[in-house]
């Protein structure tokens, strides 16, 4: 269907304007006047937000390159509840966040939904048609908010999830960034010593007819090979790559990537207790919304951010499909620790699976908060003994032949 740029009145009198979707001019007057707007100008427009042509074009292609960072999801969920808590109609309040959303990419999402639900869909199925806006979990919520009638509910219970996993991956990518610069940083100073320093010299060894050592020689021959076969090195590493991607893009090799990342030495444990603390606080909100067991191992199974461990919640519904409780099949993946298998176990019997589930999560948030700040005291001398262990390496292969001659040359002078 075609876009309607408009611009209208609100019932309160003040001045409004966004893009409409609908099949004709007549149709997009109507569904203005639905939402309580006097449309004062409607005319069509190629792209939401856009004004046709060439400049159309870009508008789109910007919209569709656009991200919707974590802080837009959180305002633009903040401010959903509130309109909904005040009594205002779902149609009005999504007017309302179309005028005042910055974000063009969420902005032109929220004109879609709109225009679905007014033609019939669900509030789930319109948000679902943005899977690259809003996850899995945040559709399901919404259906789960519909279905029991709790959505300003299941809103505060989804900014609570938004912004807690923005807190962790920013603690996490703020722990990463000095490892980052190091290993950056030395790669750089690799290529700077093999390709101009070590060069300068060589020749001067062979001005002195000096021995060369072994070090010497090992950064000769990589000297030789980036100079020679460079050509050869980017192909096998282009390729490398190319199917390094292909296979990443699997679910074997998601599965293979995950579970490398889950037994990596100071970093994993890190993303394991990321892990827990994501699944408990997620696993207690479907709990609390009135989601199924079965239902919540498919959601989280979509939503847990480690196919590894996904593909534990995959086998996991074949058991409780077969009556045979959550621990006990939790018990036999090895993805899950004991502290969570135990916890589990403590909510079923004691019928409290909510309550013990949420002890779980401030429990694992806890120790993600400290792993992630202990990451960097870890990973500070593995990188300063890899830095060291270059720096000595290039080192002896420039001082040894130096100091061989000055050796021959003092047994000479004797």
């Amino acid at each position: 269907m075609p876009y309607y740029k408009y611009a209208a009145i609100t019932d309160s009198g003040g001045n409004t304007t966004g893009v409409v979707e609908a099949i004709s001019v007549e149709a997009a007057q109507d569904s203005l006047a639905a939402r309580g707007l006097m449309p004062t100008s409607v005319s069509e427009t190629s792209a939401p937000g856009g004004a046709g042509g060439g400049e159309s074009f870009l508008s789109q292609l910007g919209t569709r390159l656009q991200k919707v960072k974590p802080q837009d999801l959180i305002l633009f969920t903040k401010q959903f509840k509130t309109m909904l808590n005040a009594g205002i109609p779902v149609l009005q309040s999504l007017d309302v966040l179309e005028a005042q959303t910055e974000n063009t990419k969420l902005k032109a999402a929220i004109v879609s939904i709109a225009a679905d639900i007014k033609s019939g869909t669900t509030l789930s199925k319109a948000f679902a048609k943005h899977r690259d806006i809003f996850s899995e979990l945040y559709c399901n919520m919404i259906r789960a908010g519909e279905i029991s009638g709790t959505l300003t509910e299941v809103l505060e219970r989804l900014i609570y999830i938004v912004d807690h996993e923005f807190k962790v991956k920013k603690d996490i990518k703020s722990a990463l960034t000095y490892p980052a610069v190091v290993v950056t940083a030395l790669v750089i100073a690799f290529f700077v010593l093999i390709l101009f320093v070590l060069p300068q010299f060589v020749k001067m060894f062979d001005k002195m007819g000096a021995t060369l050592p072994l070090p010497t020689r090992i950064c000769l021959g990589i000297y030789d090979v980036m100079i020679h076969y460079w050509h050869v090195g980017l192909i096998l590493l282009g390729g490398s790559l190319f199917m390094a991607s292909a296979y990443f893009r699997t679910e074997g090799g998601k599965i293979f990537r995950d579970g490398v990342m889950l037994r990596l030495p100071i970093m994993g444990p890190v993303f394991k207790k990321a892990a827990m603390a994501r699944f408990a606080s997620i696993f207690a909100i479907l709990q609390a919304s009135g989601i199924t067991v079965l239902e919540a191992m498919d959601i989280l199974g979509g939503t847990i951010g480690n196919h590894y461990i996904a593909r534990d919640f995959r086998n996991l519904r074949e058991k409780l499909e077969q009556g045979r409780g959550l621990s006990g099949p939790l018990r036999s993946c090895p993805s899950f620790t004991p502290m969570m298998v135990s916890m589990i176990s403590i909510g079923e019997e004691t019928g409290n699976m909510e309550e013990m589930l949420k002890e779980a999560a401030r429990h694992y948030d806890y120790e993600v908060e400290y792993a992630v700040s202990k990451m960097s005291e870890l990973l500070g001398p593995v990188l300063v003994a890899g830095l060291t262990g270059v720096v000595g390496f290039f080192a002896m292969a420039i001082f040894l032949p130096l100091v061989e001659y000055m050796q021959n040359a003092m047994k000479g002078g004797m």
